[in-house]
């Protein structure tokens, strides 16, 4: 099984001149249009756009759920991006972490069981699955919550379990698709917080999209999706001010 060759620094993810459209014919709709962009080693990169934009369809692609048209990514030692989810198994395994606005926990395992369980879906060892569960749990500041189900947790602990279930895979690209949707705005600001220390201090890199431009600040840098292309962003674009 492949693992991702990690850079020590530099770029951690590049991807080129990325397309992707749907349908056929007078109905085909071009969504991505010749995407650039990289995220550097241990770099929180915020992602915005409109509804509509095609930003998750982006995700799923560097995620390796969904192929393009044309293209390239660079993950690591993977190179992929037009090659079908079936060929790119490993890039899923080994490759990225996803995180989600729903937190997709399972209601009757408690924090440690939902973490194993997905390590153990990958093909980790039960004993290793449980250790590596433990010390992401950890890692998250849950570690006095190991016991609780999800309905014993706030909103926010258990957006931290998903997290812990993301880094627990030892993956070096989190993608991270509204991870505080459903959070209110203290705890959303403590998840942000939490990828940030992620970054800094485990050299994790985080492509996150969110429709939230204060949250987006946050992030070390931030990219806008428009018109099937990315460019850089700041507050004044993301909420769509013009410059006086």
């Amino acid at each position: 099984m492949l693992k991702a060759k990690i850079p020590a620094t530099g770029s951690m993810l590049r991807v080129s001149n990325l397309r992707k459209g749907f349908g056929s014919g007078s109905r085909r709709l071009e969504v991505l249009k010749g995407i650039e962009m990289e995220v550097q080693k241990g770099e929180l990169v915020s992602l915005m756009g409109p509804s509509g934009c095609g930003k998750s369809t982006l995700l799923n692609i560097i995620g390796g759920l969904l192929e393009g048209d044309s293209g390239n990514i660079s993950l690591g030692s993977f190179n992929y991006g037009t090659k079908s989810p079936s060929r790119v198994v490993d890039v899923r395994r080994n490759g990225v972490g996803w995180i989600f606005q729903d937190f997709h926990l399972v209601d009757r395992l408690n924090a440690l069981d939902n973490v194993a369980f997905s390590l153990e879906l990958s093909g980790v060892p039960s004993g290793e699955a449980e250790q590596r569960a433990k010390s992401a749990l950890e890692r998250v500041g849950l570690g006095d919550r190991m016991d609780f189900i999800p309905d014993q947790l706030s909103g926010g602990q258990q957006q931290r379990v998903a997290v812990a279930r993301a880094i627990s895979g030892s993956r070096p690209l989190i993608l991270a698709d509204e991870p505080t949707g459903n959070l209110d705005v203290k705890s959303g600001q403590e998840v942000i917080e939490l990828f940030q220390e992620l970054c800094a201090e485990d050299g994790l890199s985080v492509l996150m999209v969110t429709h939230d431009p204060i949250l987006a600040s946050m992030a070390d840098r931030m990219l806008l999706l428009k018109d099937g292309l990315t460019a850089a962003s700041d507050i004044r674009s993301a909420w769509g001010i013009e410059e006086e």
